[in-house]
């Protein structure tokens, strides 16, 4: 028999054995003590989370002679598992998991198994970076191994290890192992519930993070837009999705994501999180909210409650069309199916395709690597210029070079920063008026825009905005990218100082040639919503008056809104 690590409790005989043959009031001495021992570390298990000291279990396996087998797992007897689980076992519904960083705690090594079915007991092996975790069924276990041999689990950035255990059932004994049951029950109460938290007083230690069907969701290198439909299109497929806020923070598009279940919210951040929308940009980030429940007021671009299609708009918002939301109301009624836990085929169509439903993006198909050149032509000659077209062409990318053809002057060639880029102002821009003549803006077969050899006047023709301080979206994660519509008569004011009034705003739009129909300043003053009679007008409007300066170190920016007043 091998060896047990030597207690300060009372030496083993040369058996190993701590008591066996031993007089009876030595052996009284001993349990006397280990009694003592065990009294005190049960109090601080209990403090400090006794699945570090103290956890204790009874494993029933059929290789073993005894019906149950006691395992106190302190780190150290957790030796008495080493060799027991391999790799290629039979199946069980308990598996072994190793290579657990050592500040893993009990809630994410549960959430490992939440997607594949309910989870019915944990055991942590903290000494030895291990676990055991039960789950209902075995055919549960077969489809987590499964998919985990495939793709390889992580937790906070280390690779960990799922393989079935030779033991078929765990048992925890309740009073060593109080925290990891906690946890456990604390989940399973979330778990089984088949109503939103959002009605229910939950005690603070009661749920944790992991348990919330709350996702906070960031977006990392968005070079391009990430709306609202195509976060619901992406994450709906996991489960019934009841409300999302976005919003921008510390420069980073986020957003809030409330599922219908918790155990939802567990799939998609196991399936999604890491993932990329379009290639090579727009990663996720996800993790568990402290909220168990989104208050939603409006239902518009940046908010909306799918419960609840009756919601207004909002001040300054545009309002939500009655047949999209009778069918948001209708979507709620149905429980949407998880999908596959497999990496998100991007780009994906549906998302896309709601996505240029809403104008932030391309048409599906194109890439960033697509055409950035465009040709826009039946333009007024006698008042176009680079910079009007860079303006106006801005609204919808980063302009990077604009010359107008020398032997016709009504035709002009526009590089873009990308081909999602091109495709927007493309699809927005064409058949716009623009000094009074209907522009044509189609793909060009050049593939950049060269500039004029040096030293050659080409009278000012060509210009070169590739360092411009005015690009829109040079910035990634802008929340400029949450904010392009089609031309419309209504325009989006902001950066005014706070010595401007309203009637200094009207009198400057008057005086591009057009009529201000209606203006309303937001709470703060620093923002406001202007209509002019036409959309014409207010493309002319912007063109003029975009990073107008007004005084303070203010410049004015000027943007269409898909709002009225």
């Amino acid at each position: 028999m091998k060896q047990i690590q030597r207690s300060s409790l009372f030496p083993p005989d040369q058996y190993g054995n701590r008591w066996q043959n031993l007089p009876w009031n030595s052996c009284f001495l001993f349990l006397s003590r280990l009694l003592k021992r065990i009294v005190t570390e049960v109090a601080v298990g209990v403090k400090r989370g006794s699945d570090e000291l103290l956890s204790g279990s009874v494993l029933s396996s059929p290789n073993s002679n005894m019906s149950s087998m006691v395992v106190t797992a302190n780190g150290n007897d957790s030796k008495k598992f080493k060799g027991e689980d391999k790799m290629d076992g039979a199946p069980s519904r308990v598996l072994h998991i190793r290579k657990l960083p050592g500040e893993v705690t009990e809630t994410e090594v549960i959430a490992l198994g939440l997607p594949f079915g309910k989870v019915t007991n944990i055991l942590m092996l903290k000494g030895k970076n291990q676990a055991f975790l039960e789950l209902a069924t075995e055919e549960a276990a077969i489809t987590m191994v499964n998919y985990y041999s495939a793709v390889t689990p992580h937790l906070r950035n280390q690779p960990i290890y799922i393989q079935y255990s030779n033991h078929k059932e765990l048992k925890t004994d309740n009073t060593l192992n109080q925290r990891a049951q906690a946890v456990l029950q604390a989940v399973t109460a979330v778990q089984t519930a088949n109503t939103p938290l959002s009605g229910t007083t939950v005690s603070e230690s009661a749920v944790t993070p992991a348990q919330s069907p709350v996702l906070r969701i960031i977006i990392d290198n968005m070079y391009y837009p990430v709306t609202l439909d195509v976060l619901h299109q992406i994450f709906s497929k996991f489960g019934a999705v009841l409300k999302i806020i976005t919003f921008t923070k510390n420069n980073q598009f986020q957003a809030l994501l409330q599922y219908g279940d918790p155990v939802n919210a567990q799939q998609a951040k196991l399936a999604l999180d890491g993932q990329n929308i379009y290639n090579a940009c727009c990663t996720l980030r996800i993790d568990f909210s402290k909220l168990v429940n989104l208050n939603v007021k409006y239902n518009n671009d940046k908010s909306r409650d799918y419960t609840r299609p009756d919601l207004p708009s909002g001040d300054g918002q545009p309002a939500l069309d009655p047949a999209i939301a009778a069918a948001f109301a209708k979507e709620t009624s149905l429980l949407a199916v998880p999908g596959a836990l497999s990496p998100l085929a991007i780009p994906n169509a549906a998302a896309a395709a709601a996505a240029a439903a809403a104008g932030r993006v391309g048409m599906p198909g194109v890439s960033a690597g697509g055409n950035t050149v465009l040709l826009v032509s039946n333009l007024n000659e006698e008042m176009v210029t680079p910079q009007s077209l860079f303006t106006l062409f801005g609204v919808y990318g980063d302009v990077q070079r604009v010359k107008i053809l020398y032997n016709k002057k009504d035709s002009a060639l526009i590089q873009m920063a990308d081909g999602n880029q091109s495709q927007l102002a493309m699809n927005h821009l064409n058949g716009q008026k623009m000094y009074g003549k209907i522009i044509r803006v189609t793909l060009s077969k050049h593939q950049t825009v060269q500039l004029p050899r040096e030293g050659l006047d080409d009278q000012g023709l060509t210009k070169d905005f590739g360092n411009s301080p005015l690009h829109r979206f040079k910035k990634p994660g802008s929340k400029n990218f949450q904010n392009i519509f089609p031309p419309s008569a209504t325009l989006h004011l902001s950066n005014i100082p706070p010595s401007v009034a309203e009637e200094d705003l009207r009198t400057l739009f008057a005086n591009t040639g057009g009529t201000v129909k209606a203006f309303k300043f937001f709470q703060d003053h620093k923002m406001a919503l202007l209509q002019m009679a036409t959309v014409e007008e207010a493309i002319q409007a912007l063109i003029d008056l975009h990073n107008y300066n007004l005084g303070e170190n203010h410049h004015l920016r000027v943007s269409f809104s898909k709002s009225t007043i």
